[in-house]
């Protein structure tokens, strides 16, 4: 078996057979912070319907909300993609969780206020939620470059991507009941205090692997088998102006925002469409984010599987993304078609897990194409044109659903995006090659 290159070249054989497993326990943590951001985010959308009843929040103070939240999600990307760049995935990790779990439970705080302070006050802790869970993603992306060699990325970065997954079948376990129960307060608390313990964990578990006690020699060997050209600290704007940076970032600003639809929008859509009950949304929201666990996962085998088989990297993620991408069309067709409630649960499952599988190469391209003294800026950068485009598509659909009530011509637009997604990466980097950095090489 041959091992191929970052830029889609053989390069010989594999040196360094596969062996050890502490890897997976990085991943693992990495993959349980990923799922605790999600169920801390997706709170929010089982309490729009409560909060705008019980305070008479219109659909744009909703919309506003998230826009809010996208516009410092996007201001955390960069702010913590450079911090883990120079600090490191650990301790960027720690300020990051802590951060949206203090913003998380303020959220809950907000709502002893006056109720004409709530709305703004609420408004605010949601905006630094967002800041702070803009370090998720460039944090494990620095812990996948670290921990992982290039033919395990992707399948590591489906492993832990499919924590939003977990994420969001946990949060209707969760929250409808305890809200139902105890008030949409305590449903924020009872989330919240989940991230706090995860904190417990990461501390005493987590380091590079060259400073774990728990990774032997052998496995160090495997994490450290690719090709290593050391360079200098990167200058932030240097990996700002690269085109493989703008490829990753597109592609982001395209297809995050999809997820950021299922995120804030999906548990309304059953609520408002098929008139049931927020406890009724649980069943098919949780088919549904089992379903793109399914999609995570064997996206990230998938190109990894196809690279192991022989084929360039640059042919394996592409080839993987085109499935992907085909597999969302199906929300674009029927649209109008379908008006079954278990039908567009299958339609928008299919579509979800499509997603997750397509992001989780995506997200590969970071270590594909950057050093791994840049990952974290890449994807910091990218994460900021994810927000971004969430930012738009909050509007967007804030304004459709107040002026037809529907989701069909947003339906629609997810189900193309994701072709002029793969379509825009394809041509600003037609071959995946790495950025090039040669200045900044160390003589």
């Amino acid at each position: 078996m041959s091992q191929t290159d970052l830029g889609g070249n053989k390069a010989g054989p594999v040196a360094v057979k596969a062996t050890g497993w502490y890897r997976w326990v990085a991943c693992a943590l990495i993959f349980f912070a990923t799922s605790l951001l999600y169920v801390d985010r997706l709170t929010l959308g089982y309490l729009k319907t409560t909060l705008q009843e019980t305070y008479g929040w219109s659909e744009t103070d909703y919309a506003g909300i998230v826009q809010f939240f996208m516009a410092a999600y996007a201001v955390g990307f960069l702010v913590f993609g450079q911090l883990i760049d120079k600090f490191g995935a650990k301790r960027g990790y720690m300020i990051a969780v802590g951060v949206w779990t203090f913003a998380h439970i303020a959220c809950a705080v907000v709502g002893f206020l006056p109720p004409t302070l709530i709305l703004i006050s609420f408004t605010v802790s949601y905006t630094v939620l967002g800041f702070g869970q803009g370090g998720n993603f460039p944090a494990a992306l620095k812990t996948v470059a670290e921990w992982f060699p290039q033919r395990e990325r992707s399948f590591a970065i489906g492993i832990f991507n499919a924590g939003t997954n977990l994420g969001a079948i946990l949060t209707p376990l969760i929250v409808p009941f305890v809200l139902v129960l105890y008030g949409w307060q305590w449903a924020i608390v009872a989330t919240a205090g989940l991230s706090i313990m995860w904190l417990f964990f990461w501390i005493p578990l987590f380091s590079k692997p060259a400073e774990s006690k728990f990774v032997s020699k052998q496995e160090l060997a495997y994490i450290e088998s690719d090709p290593f050209v050391p360079v200098k600290q990167l200058p932030w704007l240097k990996v700002l102006f690269k085109k493989e940076t703008w490829a990753y970032g597109l592609g982001k600003f395209l297809t995050d925002p999809v997820w950021f639809l299922y995120s804030f929008w999906l548990p309304y859509y059953f609520q408002t469409t098929y008139h049931v009950e927020i406890t009724g949304t649980a069943l098919p929201v949780i088919i549904i984010f089992l379903v793109s666990d399914v999609g995570s996962v064997f996206g990230g085998w998938m190109s990894s599987a196809m690279i192991k088989a022989g084929l360039t990297v640059n042919k394996a993620r592409k080839f993987s993304m085109l499935i992907c991408a085909a597999a969302v069309l199906p929300m674009a067709v029927f649209s109008q078609l379908v008006t079954d409630m278990w039908a567009w649960v299958a339609i928008i499952g299919i579509a979800a897990a499509a997603h997750q599988a397509f992001s989780a190469n995506l997200m590969t391209l970071t270590s594909d194409l950057m050093p791994k003294q840049a990952v974290g800026r890449c994807s910091g950068i990218g994460g900021t044109m994810g927000a971004i485009g969430g930012i738009i598509m909050a509007a967007g659909v804030g304004r459709a659903l107040a002026h037809t009530g529907g989701f069909t011509l947003i339906f629609v637009i997810a189900g193309v995006i994701y072709l002029i997604g793969l379509l825009v990466v394809h041509l600003i980097s037609p071959r995946l090659k790495p950025a090039n950095f040669d200045d900044c090489k160390l003589a």
